[in-house]
């Protein structure tokens, strides 16, 4: 029996779990153990306008302007504007930022026209916010988390949600866990790709789940791509972050030479898309003089000092020199890699997706605040923020009497086959796209997803359906078959809900028309789950 289920145990959930507060019996069920997830593999830091320079007009603006027209303005005030007391907040529970002269230290990323970054520990801030959330909610009494869960679908009664069926470890099999509403912060997708920075859990399951039951999804088509990952043979695509750029780390091509500035005046510092398809760019300029792709360009911060390197990068220093590379002296190769998905469960600004009970909050939501390309460091900042709001729509619903965990005799899912949908969907829809590969693509994901019960091929397929759907490049969408902006999708979002052909418009109906009709909900018929309409 429980008040509320939260999918996942980053930066969302466990920013809604404690805005749920100590009286709800809440239970949060993780993929891995509390600490496994893209929140502790956050570098560069946290963007927030606190600096006396600073406004959050300014940060607003820096965000718009890096979203490329389609941000929701709304959204984006309610980031900026709640942003500053969030990590007053933070720093309250005893989160602990980095500082110089006693005063918060601040440093500037791509496309922020202010240093306006907080760190903590140099180049560990994702860990240190992980490490406050966990500690604050490990205070709560009646909060449970469930290590080692795999959720497998949503459960149901009268178009409603009503829980979470889930695969739990230690031979228990296949259990479910009813609740007043189920919040998804399940993280990215960027393992669907070969290439990533993101941990092993980041495989878009949220938004499969979401899908198969019927909510919509939002901006499936962008997918940002860093374009600083380490590239080495045998090595994972360790990030090494735009705060490297941000203090005067340089790109340079395969030759050796520093390419930015003939892509933008703005250089390495240039939004990260822009910086993403420039690196693709001189790699395939090379190919075609040469016949092969070479496998990285070059991150060459040998003109800092290394102390400076060693102070605000020690965490990056210490990977690097595992593989005998080091920061102060080396050219780091580097290559683009999936990072960050824009799009999602669509939802509104307190968390709400289209099926009532359903809630979904940090990266696996899409409220338009990123737009079609997020800026630098918000995505921790939006975690904390919507993950707040969710939680605290969450526990203004009306209480509703729920059934405990039931196991149920059923064998646990297959363990998912990633090779296949990784091979396709980084051939179709990586960092440069066109029409006739992202058919061909979008023909292999669906055979995919429709001779198993996987969620990767349905959360991939998605992301194909749509970008095959935007007939233009803006944001980190970009397709050599429509190379510019269509004004007409400005502001437009892309939308796609069970089996319904991609439509363009807003991310979410006015209230009154939520309650679509699920597609594959679990039905749970059980007189114990009431309806409540659309109260939530």
């Amino acid at each position: 029996m429980s008040d509320f289920v939260i999918v996942g145990s980053g930066i969302a959930g466990l920013r809604a779990a404690l805005a749920l507060g100590p009286a709800a019996h809440t239970v949060v069920l993780t993929k891995g153990v509390i600490n496994d997830s893209a929140t502790a593999y956050a570098q560069g830091g946290i963007a927030v306008a606190t600096g006396e320079d600073d406004t959050v007009d300014l940060h607003e603006q820096d965000t718009l302007t890096a979203g490329d027209g389609l941000c929701d303005p709304g959204a984006v005030k309610i980031l900026v504007e709640e942003g500053p007391a969030a990590i007053a907040e933070l720093l309250a529970w005893g989160a602990s930022f980095d500082r110089a002269d006693g005063h918060l230290e601040r440093t500037r990323e791509a496309a922020h026209s202010r240093s306006r970054v907080l760190h903590a520990h140099g180049d560990s801030t994702g860990r240190e916010i992980a490490r406050t959330l966990e500690e604050r909610a490990g205070r709560l009494p009646r909060l449970r988390i469930i290590p080692h869960a795999r959720a497998s679908r949503l459960l149901g009664s009268q178009g409603r949600v009503v829980g979470v069926e889930f695969t739990a470890a230690g031979g228990v099999g296949v259990c479910q866990i009813y609740a007043r509403a189920v919040l998804l912060a399940t993280g990215g997708l960027g393992q669907l790709y070969q290439d990533t920075t993101n941990p092993a859990v980041a495989t878009g399951d949220g938004l499969a789940l979401a899908f198969t039951a019927g909510a919509v999804l939002a901006d499936m088509e962008f997918v940002q791509f860093h374009p600083t990952a380490l590239a080495l043979p045998g090595a994972p695509r360790f990030l090494l972050s735009e705060a490297l750029r941000g203090e005067g780390a340089v790109l340079r091509n395969p030759a050796g030479e520093r390419f930015m500035l003939r892509y933008q005046p703005a250089a390495e510092l240039a939004p990260r898309d822009v910086v993403a398809r420039a690196l693709e760019a001189e790699l395939r300029a090379v190919s075609a003089r040469a016949g092969d792709k070479p496998a990285a360009c070059y991150l060459d911060a040998t003109a800092l000092p290394p102390p400076q390197l060693a102070r605000r990068f020690p965490r990056i220093a210490a990977t690097l020199a595992q593989f005998g590379l080091s920061l102060a002296r080396d050219w780091i190769p580097v290559r683009p890699a999936a990072h960050y998905a824009m799009g999602g469960i669509a939802t509104d600004w307190d968390g709400r997706s289209s099926l009532p009970g359903l809630f979904a909050a940090g990266e696996c939501a899409c409220t338009g605040v990123h737009g079609a390309n997020r800026l630098a460091s918000n995505s921790l900042l939006e975690g904390l923020v919507f993950g707040a709001r969710a939680g605290a729509a969450m526990a203004a619903l009306q209480p509703t009497v729920n059934t405990g965990p039931a196991p149920l005799p059923l064998p646990p899912p297959a363990a998912a086959d990633l090779a296949p949908v990784r091979a396709v969907l980084s051939a179709c829809a990586g960092v440069i796209r066109n029409r006739a590969d992202l058919a061909t693509g979008l023909l292999q994901l669906e055979s995919l997803a429709s001779s198993s019960r996987q969620h990767a091929p349905v959360t991939a397929a998605a992301i194909v359906r749509a970008a095959l759907a935007r007939h233009e490049s803006r944001g980190a969408h970009f397709r050599t078959d429509f190379p510019e902006h269509a004004p007409a999708l400005a502001g437009r979002h892309s939308r796609q809900q069970g089996g319904a052909p991609v439509s363009f418009g807003p991310l979410l109906q006015p209230a009154s028309g939520r309650g679509v009709a699920p597609r594959e909900l679990q039905a749970v018929d059980s007189p114990d789950h009431q309806h409540y309409g659309n109260q939530d």
